[in-house]
C-alpha cells in the first residue's frame, strides 16, 4: 500500500473542516482478471491552508554517526531541512539535536525567521561515530518540552540512516518512549536517508506509535515533496486513530482480498473500541485502499465454497449494494471517535475504460506492486500491460512523479528474464 499511497490523487475534497474527510468509491472490472472487480476506496483529507497553519514547535533529530558520511546521506539530510527551514515563519520554534556515540544540542529554540542562524546550525554537522539514538530521542524530547506551544505543532523530526545500535537498542523501550511523549502532546516523524543498515521497519513503527508520519529521502527532489509540497500534512495532523472497515455484501461477493495493508490490519471488535491505536492522517493527505472481489456468480473464485454461508448468503436475497464503508477518526486533541458511513452500489461496477483516470493509474501502480513480488494473482499480466494503463491514466503529472513510476516500471521490465519486453510507447 505504501507504493499505491506513495502519490496523491485527485479526490473529491472535504466541505469544510468540521467533518475533515471525503470518502469516495469506484468499482470496476480488475485489470489483470476480467471475471474480478477492483473497488478503490479512497479518503480526502480537508487541506489546511498555508496561512491557516498552526504554529510549530519543530525539533531536528539528526543522526551524524560515522556511516552518515556519504552524499545521500547527512549531506542530503542538510539540504532537505533547508528546505523545509526556508518555509517557516516567526510563529515557529526550531532546535536541534544531534547523535552520534553521545548526544547534544547545537541550536536552542529560535523562531522560524531567523533564517541565518538555522541554516548556519545546519551547514556546521559532520558525521563520525557510533549510534545513540536513544539518547538522542530523549535529549530532543526535552527540547520539545522546553519550546512547547499549547495549541501547536509539536514534533520531533529524527533524520537518520538506520539502527540504533549503542545505549538503548530495545524495540520496546523505544516504543515506550515515544508513546510516553505522544501523550503530553510531542509527535514524531521520521525521515530515512541512505541504505544499506537503513531499519525501514523501525522507523515505520516509532512514527506509529508517535502519531507521526514516516518517509525514505533518496533525492533533494523527493525531500521537496515531502517538506515543501506536502508540508502542511507533514506537520499537522487532522486526525488521530483512523480506522476503515469494509463490510461486503455476502449475498453478492463471494471472495474479496485486500492489495498490501499486512502490517495494518485490524481486529474486527478493535474497529469500535477507542483505546486501539491506529494511524494519523495529515491535512491534505489522500489515503487509497484497492481490494479485488469475485463475486457470486463468479467463475474465478479461488476457494471451494462454504456449506453454510452459501445458505446463510442464499437467504439475505439479492442486494443493489456491494459493500458497506465504515470510517471512524479522532479529532487531533480529541479522545472520541467520530463515524462516517457510505454505501457502494452493485450498478457502480463499470467497464475497465470508463473507469477514471485516478482509479486506473492506481490499478497500474498495484499491479507493478504485485509483479514485483512474483505476481501470484496477476495472471499473465505483464509489465508492458501496466505501462499501457499507466500511460493512458498519467493524468496531470506537475511534478513528474508518475512519469518517474513510467520510468520504474520499464527499468524493472528490462531486469526481468520475462518475455515480452514492454514497447517504448
Amino acid at each position: 500500500e505504501e507504493l499505491i499511497n506513495y502519490f496523491a490523487y485527485d479526490y473529491p475534497v472535504p466541505r469544510n473542516k468540521d467533518v475533515p474527510f471525503a470518502v469516495s468509491t469506484e468499482a470496476t472490472v480488475a485489470p489483470w482478471n476480467q471475471d474480478r472487480v477492483l473497488l478503490r476506496i479512497g479518503i480526502k483529507a480537508y487541506d489546511v491552508p498555508v496561512e491557516e497553519r498552526l504554529a510549530a514547535n519543530l525539533v531536528f533529530l539528526v543522526d551524524v554517526s560515522g556511516s552518515m558520511h556519504s552524499s545521500d546521506k547527512l549531506p542530503l539530510l542538510k539540504n532537505a531541512l533547508k528546505l523545509l527551514t526556508r518555509q517557516l515563519t516567526d510563529k515557529d520554534r526550531v532546535s536541534m539535536v544531534v547523535y552520534a556515540g553521545s548526544s547534544g544540542v547545537v541550536l536552542e529554540p529560535t523562531a522560524g525567521d531567523e533564517q541565518a542562524m538555522i541554516l548556519r546550525a545546519l551547514e556546521q554537522l559532520q558525521a563520525g561515530g557510533s549510534t545513540n539514538g536513544a539518547s538522542g530521542i530523549r535529549l530532543a524530547y526535552q527540547m520539545a518540552e522546553q519550546a512547547f506551544i499549547d495549541g501547536g505543532i509539536n514534533r520531533v523530526m529524527l533524520a537518520t540512516d538506520g539502527d540504533f545500535n549503542v545505549g538503548t537498542v530495545d524495540f520496546e523501550a523505544l516504543i515506550d518512549i515515544v508513546e510516553r511523549h505522544r501523550n503530553k502532546g510531542i509527535s514524531l516523524t521520521t525521515l530515512g536517508f541512505g541504505a544499506g543498515n537503513y531499519n525501514d521497519h523501525l522507523m515505520e513503527q516509532l512514527a506509529d506509535a508517535g502519531n507521526g508520519n514516516h518517509a525514505y529521502i533518496d533525492t533533494l527532489n523527493e525531500g521537496r515533496k515531502v517538506l515543501v509540497e506536502q508540508m502542511t500534512g507533514t506537520l499537522q495532523t487532522i486526525a488521530k486513530d483512523v480506522k476503515i472497515q469494509v463490510e461486503f455484501n455476502p449475498s453478492v461477493v463471494a471472495e474479496y482480498r485486500l492489495i498490501g495493508y499486512e502490517n495494518r490490519m485490524l481486529r474486527r471488535e478493535d474497529f469500535n473500541n477507542d483505546k486501539i491505536d491506529a494511524g494519523e492522517i495529515g491535512a491534505g493527505h489522500t489515503v487509497t485502499a484497492l481490494y479485488e472481489l469475485a463475486l457470486a456468480n463468479s467463475d474465478s473464485r479461488l476457494i471451494d465454497p462454504l456449506r453454510y454461508a452459501e445458505k446463510a448468503a442464499a437467504n439475505l436475497g439479492s442486494s443493489s449494494e456491494l459493500a458497506f464503508v465504515r470510517l471512524r477518526y479522532k479529532a487531533p486533541d480529541g479522545n472520541q471517535s467520530r463515524l462516517i458511513e457510505q454505501s457502494v452500489q452493485v450498478s457502480s461496477i463499470a467497464p475497465l475504460d470508463m473507469a477514471g483516470n485516478e482509479f486506473r493509474f492506481a490499478a497500474a501502480v498495484a499491479a507493478f506492486g504485485q509483479l514485483l513480488k512474483g505476481g501470484t494473482y496477476v495472471g499473465e499480466y505483464g509489465f508492458a500491460d501496466v505501462v499501457e494503463l499507466a500511460v493512458g491514466s498519467r493524468g496531470a503529472d506537475p511534478f513528474g512523479y508518475r512519469g518517474e513510476f513510467l520510468g520504474l516500471v520499464r527499468l524493472a521490465d528490462s531486469l526481468s528474464p520475462q518475455t515480452p519486453r514492454v514497447s517504448k510507447q
